[in-house]
């Protein structure tokens, strides 16, 4: 399915990484009547940077003055105008599409960024991807009100690093044997610290394994020859 409207877009080019500074709208002189985008391919998927819309699908109330027909003067800010008054109704359109929760998310989302959880924590969440990032926030909110730090800490990781395994050694000793199931690496390991720092309780010690799991009494795949970590 093409890019139908301009929230549609802005969402498209934030997920490819481009900043709503860097699009440039401007009103389209050739533009269907039943739609908002005015592409020259019209199941367009990609963002350019400069996009072309029908000021009057959604927004005629808005842009019938600004662009009257009888009137050329004063085109660079008629233009300029346009171009600000469009950035805006994407981002209330965005604002309008989000529930109470996800208002909740990008509070979080900027206390990380911020420092309020730590330097080493607001350093270590510019390595996450946008949606690892709601995903860590989302799991913080819940941490909030279930108090489940140690379910939350294994919801994170399994969501964040997809083969990890958590085991609790509450017996003897407050100890969580994390199997990270991949190769270290200098992001991973700062991915997995900022979890740490996060959703681990004060009173648990862990050990970490990375690519090798620890040997397991009838539980074949973790007593391969060459491939067991010591516990």
């Amino acid at each position: 399915m093409g890019l139908n409207y301009i929230w549609d877009l802005v969402i498209r080019a934030k997920r490819a990484g481009i900043a709503n500074k860097d699009i440039q709208f401007k009103a389209a002189k050739v533009y269907s009547p039943y739609m908002e985008l005015s592409h020259e391919a019209i199941n367009a998927k990609t963002v350019d940077k400069t996009v072309e819309v029908n000021p009057y699908y959604r927004f005629d109330d808005i842009f019938r003055d600004l662009f009257d027909a009888n009137y050329s003067e004063d085109a660079e800010l008629r233009h300029t105008l346009f171009d600000i008054i469009i950035h805006l109704l994407a981002e209330i359109d965005l604002s309008q599409g989000m529930n109470k929760r996800e208002y909740h998310i990008r509070f979080v989302l900027r206390d990380l960024e911020a420092g309020l959880f730590g330097s080493r924590v607001q350093e270590n969440i510019r390595l996450f991807t946008k949606e690892e990032r709601e995903i860590i926030a989302g799991n913080i909110l819940r941490l909030y009100e279930t108090g489940e730090a140690v379910y939350l800490l294994k919801d994170t990781m399994r969501k964040i690093f997809s083969h990890s395994t958590i085991y609790a050694n509450c017996e003897e000793k407050d100890e969580l044997l994390i199997y990270v199931g991949q190769s270290e690496s200098e992001t991973a390991h700062a991915k997995l610290a900022l979890i740490k720092d996060i959703f681990l309780p004060v009173r648990f010690h862990t050990e970490i394994y990375w690519r090798n799991h620890f040997g397991i009494l009838d539980v074949e795949e973790t007593m391969q020859i060459d491939s067991v970590a010591l516990y």
